[in-house]
C-alpha cells in the first residue's frame, strides 16, 4: 500500500475511527473506566490485546478488578503472558489509585501536558514502559501525540519507509526518536497521531480495535 491508497483506506474508516476516540474520551470521565484501561494496559505486552481486554472486563464486570488480591486475579490470567507479575501490576496500582480514592480527573489536572503525565506513570506504576503508559494514555483521551509502537505499528512504519528497519530492542531514546518520525508522517499524511494508530493497526487486523 502507499500513501494514496492510505489516504483512501482512512476516508472508509474515518467515521469508525471518530467514534472509537469518543469512546476513550468518554472513558477519561469514568475513575472506574480509567482504572480498566490501565489494567489493560499493564497485561499488554507481549500478550494479545484482544485477549487482555477481555480478561480485563472479565473481572470488572465481577468487581474482582477492583476488589481481588493478586492471587484471585491471576486466576483469570491463564490466557496471557507473565500472569504472576500481571496480577501483582494490578493489585498494585489498585493500592495507589482506587484505595487511595484518587480523583483520576483531578489528579491529571496536576500535569502540564499528556507528556508530563506519561513521565509520571512510566516513573511511578509498576509494569507500565513507554509504549503502555502511552497506550493507557490515549485511551482515556489523553495521549493523542502519542505512538503506540506495537509490532503491528512497527511493521507499517517500515512498509511506508518511516523506519529503515524494525529495531531488535526498543528502549526509551529509540522509541521517542521513532515516535518523533511516526509524528512527521502522520503530519504530511494529514492524518493525527492516534486516528493513524488505529488506522495502521486495522490494516494488519482487519478491524479499529483500541
Amino acid at each position: 500500500m502507499n500513501l494514496e491508497s492510505l489516504k483512501i483506506f482512512y476516508g472508509s474508516k474515518k467515521d469508525e475511527i471518530h467514534s472509537r476516540l469518543a469512546e476513550f474520551s468518554e472513558n477519561g470521565k469514568n475513575d472506574e473506566k480509567i482504572f480498566l484501561e490501565l489494567c489493560f494496559c499493564l497485561c499488554t505486552p507481549r500478550s494479545s490485546a484482544i485477549k487482555c481486554d477481555r480478561i480485563v472486563r472479565q473481572l470488572a464486570s465481577n468487581r474482582l478488578l477492583f476488589t481481588a488480591n493478586a492471587d484471585q486475579i491471576k486466576r483469570y490470567m491463564d490466557e496471557i503472558s507473565f500472569p504472576d507479575e500481571k496480577s501483582r501490576y494490578i493489585e498494585e496500582a489498585r493500592k495507589v489509585f482506587l484505595e487511595r480514592k484518587v480523583d483520576f480527573r483531578e489528579f491529571f489536572k496536576r500535569f502540564l501536558s499528556p507528556a508530563g503525565a506519561r513521565e509520571w506513570f512510566l516513573r511511578n506504576v509498576n509494569g507500565l514502559g513507554r509504549k503502555e503508559a502511552s497506550h493507557f494514555l490515549r485511551n482515556i483521551g489523553m495521549g493523542k501525540e502519542f505512538a503506540i509502537l506495537d509490532v503491528h505499528i512497527l511493521k507499517n512504519l517500515k512498509e511506508f519507509g518511516v523506519i529503515e528497519e524494525i529495531p531488535a530492542r526498543l528502549d526509551d531514546k529509540k522509541y521517542l526518536e521513532i515516535e518523533a518520525k511516526m509524528k512527521k508522517f502522520s503530519d504530511s499524511a494529514g492524518i493525527p497521531m492516534d486516528e493513524l494508530d488505529l488506522l495502521l493497526w486495522s490494516k494488519e487486523t482487519g478491524f479499529i480495535f483500541k
